[in-house]
């Protein structure tokens, strides 16, 4: 029973850490509103996780390899349980940022070892299904947040309103820490080296500094200290490049990779435009459609059947098309936001929206889905579990940063909230600009030396258990 239940206890882990980044898109109007906070702080309140969540997944890896994968997923679901309910319960928009960013550094802990337990319970044909059920459960996460989030506000649990959108993370953090204890697998690797918390702080510092100055610069009319913050961002990874440590938070020799330098920007532009997008449309529907946060919520439901729709078949595709799958979902994104571009201008009913957004998720789930695999697929063996860390922090970090760009575009424009469907479509122009940048990175790309495996299409059962794996 303990090895059926390794496998939804860890993505349920992983589900509510994906769920958060994006299931408060539908909240900011709610928020906003009642805790009288503005739009630096809203965006604060979203990039603020992913930020925090990007910066320390590296670390958060290297913590489970030495004190052990279960004990650190424990901890890490603990942390965030705690801090949803500092979330849940914040006074103010300063503490919510605060505990914001505190439940993205708890994510960053607990999230990395989810993979890590795939791979040391699973072997051959179930761990590749494991796997692919993992890409699946944090794509889901992402498109349907939006819906869920909605639901959750409109239900109004208890009076709880836009709060409840954090405190369900309460009963389900108490469930698989109860169970976690029970059915996972304890697993360490015990030649790991210590850690590299000065290059951790390189990597987190270079972050801050290109996102401060993103968020803060725009309602303080650039001051000279965001050109320099800017210029910190570029000269601190060349800081951590010149530096010698046995062994480095970020082994520099994956840069000698084409496959792996090229995917991982690439995958930092995807993430760009998908969080960015998700939090300017939520706000353009309830803020220009007058829609309510369910109503705004079940907008998305067409996005999220077509990005299902695409997760499932992608796989066939790219072992027989390789990375010009990828290429085709960019350009279907393009087209698709390039049509949204068209309805907004001409104010269309919603109903012509909804086919315009089932064919975004298409596009979305062509290009996403088989990107991670496509790219670690290319990389050699000796560097598959550095380059995992690395790519899923460029996700990460990529989401905070899109944020922060689409916040400088859709304010600038929006002047003061009177004008919200311009600030939306000059939104979908760098949206769109994104997608195209894209489409022509994956070009780049070589072909995958390894096709990527199917998705599931039945439970995963493990197919041996490693009472003591070491790696």
């Amino acid at each position: 029973m303990s090895g059926a239940m390794t496998l939804p206890t860890v993505l349920t882990g992983v589900f509510v850490t994906i769920l958060d980044f994006f299931i408060v898109n539908v909240a900011i109007p709610s928020v906003e509103s009642d805790l009288h906070s503005g739009s630096t702080a809203t965006e604060w309140v979203v990039a603020g996780y992913g930020l925090a969540y990007g910066s320390g997944l590296i670390l958060g890896s290297r913590l489970g390899d030495i004190h052990g994968r279960r004990r650190v997923f424990t901890i890490g679901l603990a942390l965030f349980t705690v801090a949803s309910v500092a979330c849940g319960l914040a006074p103010d928009a300063n503490t919510l940022v605060a505990a914001r960013i505190a439940q993205g550094l708890a994510a960053a802990v607990l999230s990395p070892q989810v993979l890590a337990i795939i791979r040391t319970a699973y072997v051959g044909s179930a761990q590749a299904r494991a796997v692919g059920a993992y890409a699946m459960t944090m794509g889901l996460a992402a498109v349907f947040g939006q819906l869920i989030g909605g639901a959750l506000i409109q239900a109004d649990v208890f009076g709880l309103g836009w709060r409840a959108c954090f405190l369900i993370n309460v009963p389900i953090g108490l469930v698989v820490l109860t169970v976690a204890k029970r059915v996972l697998p304890e697993s360490r690797n015990e030649s790991a080296a210590r850690l590299d918390p000065i290059g951790a702080g390189l990597i987190t510092l270079a972050l801050i500094a290109a996102l401060l100055p993103l968020i803060e610069g725009r309602e303080q009319g650039w001051p000279m200290w965001t050109w320099f913050s800017f210029a910190a961002a570029a000269l601190l990874p060349v800081g951590y490049v010149l530096r010698r440590h046995e062994a480095p938070v970020v082994d520099t020799a994956l840069f000698r990779e084409r496959a792996f330098t090229i995917g991982m920007f690439a995958t930092l532009v995807f993430t760009m435009g998908m969080a960015a997008y998700f939090l300017v449309f939520a706000l353009y529907m309830q803020q220009a459609r007058d829609l309510d946060a369910l109503e705004a919520g079940l907008i998305f439901a067409p996005l999220g059947m077509g990005y299902l729709t695409a997760s499932l078949i992608a796989p066939r595709l790219v072992a027989r098309f390789g990375r010009h799958v990828i290429t085709a979902g960019a350009g279907v994104r393009a087209l698709a936001l390039t049509g949204l571009l068209l309805a907004v201008h001409h104010d269309a009913p919603l109903a012509v929206m909804a086919p315009v957004l089932a064919v975004d998720g298409l596009g979305m789930g062509l290009a996403l889905a088989p990107l991670l695999g496509t790219v670690l697929a290319a990389v050699p063996q000796r560097h598959a579990g550095a380059a995992a860390g690395v790519l899923t922090t460029a996700q990460q970090a990529g989401g905070a940063l899109g944020v922060g760009i689409v916040g400088v575009v859709f304010y600038g424009a929006a002047d003061n909230g009177d004008n919200i469907p311009q600030a939306f479509e000059h939104s979908l122009v760098y949206l769109i600009a994104v997608a195209v940048a894209l489409g022509i990175l994956v070009r780049l790309l070589p072909e995958p030396r390894v096709t990527t495996p199917s998705p599931p299409h039945r439970s995963v059962q493990p197919t041996r258990r490693q009472p003591t794996p070491t790696s």
